[in-house]
């Protein structure tokens, strides 16, 4: 995990991308990703902004 990765809610992710969390929900469920009960890593996290975004890599403290 880099420097200031943290992890994150869904709730939280959803914001970044500035969308509600049932768009985030549907969005995921389209893509077939799978998220853990609890809080969502920074693996995870990055998997979800490729799938959504192509070949993304996360920055440390970045927002969309």
């Amino acid at each position: 995990m880099k420097v200031g990765m943290k992890p994150k809610t869904r709730i939280q992710i959803a914001q970044e991308l500035e969308i509600s969390y049932s768009t985030l929900w549907r969005l995921l469920k389209k893509l077939s990703i799978k998220l853990p009960n609890g809080l969502i890593y920074p693996a995870k996290q990055q998997e979800i902004y490729n799938a959504l975004f192509g070949n993304y890599e996360i920055r440390d403290n970045e927002r969309f």
